[in-house]
């Protein structure tokens, strides 16, 4: 379990109902007003459509301006649950200037080189567009302020190309991470899979999977990695996470992704990483208990919520939030 959370104490930590908070303190209507503004919009729809996506990024996108990186998973040859085409499409074609961007990755699958992953790509039909392979020239190191495990991060050198970041993002569970949601998809995809990738693991030269380093310290430098792309760019990168065919596996599995026992639940949007998180974690919490168990199993064995108690001592966002239904 993560540090300072308990599960019983977790789905208290989202959304709070602002009049409850007012009446136990006596506040006015000043100090109401004040609290609301501590918390952090996230907006919530069920619908899970390209009309849906659209809605809801409508009203995070204000501050994002220049030439856009869209940060997907792009998953692996026929992958079962990666996020469905035309909603990619219908996202990327409504933002000007944009591109999805990728990374190689550290394991030897069907990305780990460039052209190879440019095959996945096109097997998985992402070729509608440009699509970024930030490391096909290389690597660079970005800062990471403030972190205890890293001072600096290796990346894609393509990042440093983009003006803003649109970070859309299947939630899902995950292997090492215990889950996979926005952290997990720039900590792991913008991280490059030559020097940055392995860096994250604490993965020796020759890779041994067995030595890679797996709980809490795992958790912890994914965030630290992520840290960095999120400083970055500041005010201009938001998160998408969308909670559909929820497998305990990530993408990265592909076809041998184990079956989805948790029914859909829809897509949350925030300028706020931790504070979307944070709503997704507790969305998937509330689950029945036949659905959420073998997800709740594999977050917690993989000491999955370090990665949000990890993030609010780093203020990398707010744990509390205001949940917008749209």
């Amino acid at each position: 379990m993560a540090k300072g959370i308990s599960r019983r104490n977790f789905l208290q930590s989202g959304a709070l109902v602002l009049g409850t908070v007012a009446m136990s303190n006596g506040l006015g209507l000043g100090s109401v007003f004040a609290a609301e503004q501590a918390h952090s919009p996230v907006f919530f729809t069920k619908d899970i459509s390209a009309a849906g996506l659209l809605k809801i990024y409508s009203r995070i996108k204000q501050n994002i301006t220049g030439k856009v990186g869209i940060k997907l998973h792009t998953g692996e040859p026929h992958g079962p649950n990666i996020l469905p085409r035309e909603m990619v499409k219908a996202l990327q074609q409504q933002i000007p200037n944009s591109t999805i961007v990728e990374t190689n990755t550290l394991y030897k699958g069907k990305r780990f080189t460039t052209a190879d992953h440019r095959e996945t790509i096109r097997i998985n039909g992402w070729n509608f567009c440009p699509v970024d392979i930030m490391d096909e020239d290389g690597a660079v190191m970005i800062p990471v302020k403030g972190g205890k495990r890293f001072k600096e991060m290796s990346v894609g050198k393509h990042l440093l190309n983009y003006d803003s970041l649109v970070v859309l993002t299947h939630f899902k569970g995950h292997a090492m991470g215990g889950f996979g949601g926005s952290l997990k998809n720039i900590a792991i995809g913008c991280a490059d899979g030559t020097i940055g990738k392995k860096m994250v693991h604490g993965a020796p030269d020759n890779v041994h999977y067995d030595l890679w380093l797996k709980g809490e310290p795992f958790q912890e430098n994914m965030v630290e990695s992520a840290k960095a792309t999120v400083d970055h760019f500041g005010k201009r990168i938001v998160y998408i996470n969308v909670l559909r065919n929820m497998s305990v596996d990530c993408d990265c599995a592909g076809t041998s992704a184990a079956p989805v026992r948790a029914h859909d639940l829809g897509i949350l949007a925030s300028t706020d990483l931790l504070a979307v998180e944070q709503a997704s974690i507790d969305l998937v919490y509330k689950l029945p208990e036949g659905e959420l168990h073998d997800l709740r199993e594999r977050i917690e064995s993989r000491k999955g919520l370090r990665q949000l108690s990890y993030m609010k001592e780093l203020s990398m966002g707010n744990g509390r939030y205001e949940l917008i239904t749209i």
